[in-house]
C-alpha cells in the first residue's frame, strides 16, 4: 500500500531520523516534519524498532560509557517471532543491525519480527534500561512484557502525550535509584549476594538496593559456590559475568571446577589406605576421609555399632522422615549429633538441635530485625516483642493513647479503629474521614444544608428567602464573607458546600466554627450554565428547511434541464447523419398520368 491514507507516507518498519545528540532544534525539528503514515493491523511491528535501535549503536550514537535509555511509545499492541509467517516471511530475525544510509529498516519483508528472548538477550548484552510508555488501554500489556524484559518498566501516557517528559523524569529516577545485581552462572553454580545498602554496618541477603542518590557507594558480597559438577568435562571451566542492571560494566569471574583430581586415585601422593587421620577406618583422598561402612564422621570417628537401632531417632540429624537434609541444610551431622554452621557475623547464631533456629531471619521492618532492639527480639525464626509492643514484626503499640484526641473524646473520635497506634478512619454515607484522630472530613455535608437558604440570599439574593425583608428578618446568625474564589483548609477543620439554585446555577461557600460563632465565606460568582436563544434557534430550523427545500428545487431543475439538453443534442446529431433529403418525403411517388383519344381506332 503505497498511500495508506490521504497525505500520508507508505508503511514502513524502522526509521532511524537522527542519531543522538545534544541539538534540541535539531530534534524538535525532525519530530515536527516526521512523515505520518498508516498501520496495515492492529499491531505495530515495534520490536523491530527496538532491536535496530540496540544492535545499530553507531548509527544510533550509543556512547561506551553511559546509561542507556530506550523510551518505547506507542498506543497499540506488537508483532513478535512467528507472526511475519502470516505475509509469508519465514526467515528467523538475526538481531544484526540492517540500516541503510537513509536509516531505514531494510528487512522488513526478509526476516521475521525478533521474539521476546531476543529482545531480552540484547538489553543484556548492551546494558539497556527500556521504559515501555503507552497507553492506559495497552498498559497491562505491556506491564506484562516488562516482566520478561529485564531492566524495563513500563507507565502509562496520556492520550494527547503531554506527561511524556514527567514520565520519562519519573521512570528513570525509579531506575537510577536502585542497583540490581545479575549474573549469568548455570545451573551448576549457585551465586548469592549480600550488602549493606544504606543500612549502616548491617548486611542483608540481598541483590538489589533501592533509594539511592547520585554519590552514594553500595558495595555487594557475591558468594560463589558449586552445586555439582557438569557431567560435560569441558563445562568444568566457565566465564561467569556479574553485572549490575542496565549499567555498561561487569566482573568477569573465570571458574575452574575441581571435579577430578590426582589426589583421588590410588598411587598418588594425596591418597592413602586405612589413614590414620580417619581413625585407621577408611581412605584419605584429598585431605578428606572416605570411611568404610562401618563408620562416619568428618575422621572416621563415629561408629554405626555405637547407635542403637531403637534410638536412632534421638541420635538422628533430620527432624523427622519427612527431611531430606541433615541438619536443616546448615549443619555438619557428626556421630548422630548436629553441629551448626557458624555466620560470619558473630552476632547471627544458628542453634537447635537440627539447626532449625536463628537470631536474623524474622520479620523486618524499616530494615531492621524485629523494628529494633527497643521493640523485640529474634528466637527461632520469630519476633519475641517486649512490653508495649505486638505484631508479627513488633512494630504495632500495643496502647491506644496516641489514638485518643489531644482535648479527650472516644478513640478516633469514634470515627475510626485503632491499629498498631495508629487510626484508620472509616468512610460513611456523608463523607470519609482523615486526620490523625479522624477529625476531619471534607466531603461531609455537616451544616450546608442549615446554611444554604441564608448564604443564598445575602449573597446571591436567589432562593426561598430571596425578598429583602424574608432575608433580613430569618438570616441573622451570620454574615457571609465573601472572595473570588473558595478553597478550604483541611487544618481549620473547614467545610465545603456545593448547591444548585433554581437557575441551574452553582454556587459554593464554606463555613467553619470558632468560638461558638459560625464563620461562613462564599464564593462572590455563580457558576451559570450559558443561556440558550431559543427563539432564534426556531428560526434558524424553519429557515434551514426552507433552504434546504430551495436547495433541492434548484437541484431538480438544474438535473432536468442537463437531462433535456442532452436528449436535443442527441437528436440534432441523428437527424445530421440522415441520408435522405429532409425537404421531401422518401416514400412519395410522383403521379402517372395517361391520355387516351377515343376517336383514334389505330390505324
Amino acid at each position: 500500500m503505497i498511500e495508506p491514507c490521504p497525505g500520508c507516507a507508505a508503511p514502513y518498519g524502522y526509521k532511524n531520523a537522527m542519531p543522538l545528540s545534544r541539538d534540541t532544534y535539531r530534534f524538535s525539528t525532525e519530530v515536527k516534519k516526521a512523515a505520518v503514515s498508516g498501520n496495515l493491523d492492529a499491531p505495530e511491528g515495534g520490536f523491530d524498532a527496538i532491536m535496530q535501535a540496540i544492535a545499530c549503536r553507531q548509527q544510533i550514537g550509543w556512547r561506551e560509557q553511559a546509561r542507556r535509555l530506550l523510551v518505547f511509545s506507542t498506543d497499540a499492541g506488537f508483532h513478535y517471532a512467528g507472526d511475519g509467517k502470516l505475509g509469508g516471511v519465514i526467515t528467523p530475525n538475526d538481531g544484526e543491525c540492517h540500516l541503510n544510509s537513509a536509516g531505514l529498516y531494510t528487512h522488513s519483508v526478509i526476516q521475521d519480527y525478533p521474539s521476546i528472548s531476543q529482545i531480552n538477550h540484547k538489553v543484556k548484552q548492551n546494558s539497556i534500561n527500556i521504559i515501555f510508555a503507552v497507553t492506559q488501554n495497552q498498559h497491562s500489556v505491556y506491564q506484562k512484557l516488562s516482566q520478561h524484559i529485564e531492566g524495563s518498566s513500563s507507565a502509562v501516557l496520556s492520550n494527547d502525550s503531554s506527561n511524556v517528559v514527567d514520565l520519562v523524569r519519573e521512570e528513570y529516577s525509579k531506575i537510577s535509584s536502585s542497583i540490581e545485581m545479575k549474573d549469568n552462572a548455570t545451573s551448576h553454580v549457585k551465586i548469592t549476594y549480600h550488602s549493606t545498602c544504606l543500612n549502616g554496618d548491617t548486611e542483608l541477603p540481598t541483590s538489589k538496593c533501592d533509594g539511592l542518590k547520585v554519590g552514594d557507594i553500595v558495595t555487594f558480597n557475591a558468594k560463589i559456590m558449586v552445586t555439582s559438577c557438569p557431567a560435560d568435562p569441558a563445562e568444568w571451566n566457565q566465564v561467569i559475568q556479574i553485572y549490575p542492571v542496565g549499567i555498561n560494566e561487569s566482573l568477569i569471574v573465570n571458574l575452574e571446577m575441581l571435579c577430578s583430581c590426582d589426589c583421588e586415585k590410588p598411587g598418588s601422593i594425596g591418597y592413602e589406605l586405612n589413614s590414620p587421620q580417619c581413625n585407621n577406618h577408611g581412605k584419605l583422598m584429598c585431605g578428606i576421609c572416605d570411611c568404610d561402612d562401618m563408620h562416619f564422621g568428618h575422621s572416621c570417628e563415629c561408629s554405626n555399632n555405637e547407635i542403637h537401632p531403637e534410638k536412632i531417632n534421638d541420635y538422628g540429624c533430620r527432624a523427622d522422615n519427612t527431611s531430606a537434609v541433615d541438619c536443616s541444610g546448615r549443619g555438619t551431622c557428626l556421630c548422630g549429633v548436629c553441629d551448626c554452621e557458624k555466620r560470619a557475623n558473630p552476632e547471627e547464631v544458628i542453634s537447635g538441635r537440627f539447626c532449625e533456629c536463628d537470631n536474623f531471619s524474622c520479620e523486618r521492618h524499616e530494615q531492621q530485625l524485629c523494628s529494633g532492639p527497643d521493640h523485640g527480639t529474634c528466637e527461632c525464626g520469630q519476633c519475641i516483642c517486649k512490653p508495649g509492643w505486638s505484631g508479627s514484626g513488633c512494630n504495632c503499640k500495643t496502647s491506644n493513647e496516641s489514638c485518643y484526641p489531644p482535648g479527650g473524646g472516644e478513640i478516633c473520635s469514634g470515627r475510626g479503629e485503632c491499629v498498631c497506634g495508629k487510626c484508620e478512619c472509616q468512610s460513611t454515607s456523608e463523607g470519609r474521614y482523615s486526620g490523625d484522630h479522624c477529625e476531619y472530613c471534607p466531603t461531609c455535608t455537616g451544616r450546608c444544608h442549615e446554611l444554604k437558604d441564608c448564604t443564598q440570599c445575602q449573597v446571591y439574593r436567589t432562593g426561598p428567602l430571596k425578598d429583602e425583608e424574608d432575608c433580613r428578618t430569618n438570616c441573622t446568625l451570620f454574615t457571609p464573607i465573601e472572595v473570588e474564589k473558595v478553597e478550604i483548609d483541611e487544618t481549620k477543620n473547614e467545610y465545603l458546600c456545593i448547591f444548585y439554585d433554581e437557575y441551574d446555577c452553582k454556587f459554593k461557600f464554606k463555613y467553619r466554627e470558632e468560638d461558638n460563632k459560625i464563620i461562613v465565606t462564599a464564593q462572590t460568582e455563580r457558576e451559570c450554565p450559558p443561556k440558550v436563544f431559543m427563539l432564534g434557534i426556531v428560526l434558524g430550523v424553519i429557515a434551514a428547511i426552507v433552504l434546504v427545500g430551495l436547495a433541492i428545487l434548484l437541484l431538480w431543475k438544474l438535473l432536468t434541464t442537463i437531462h433535456d439538453r442532452r436528449e436535443f443534442a442527441r437528436f440534432e446529431k441523428e437527424r445530421s447523419m440522415a441520408k435522405w433529403d429532409a425537404g421531401e418525403n422518401p416514400i412519395y411517388k410522383q403521379a402517372t398520368s395517361t391520355f387516351k383519344n377515343p376517336m383514334y381506332a389505330g390505324k
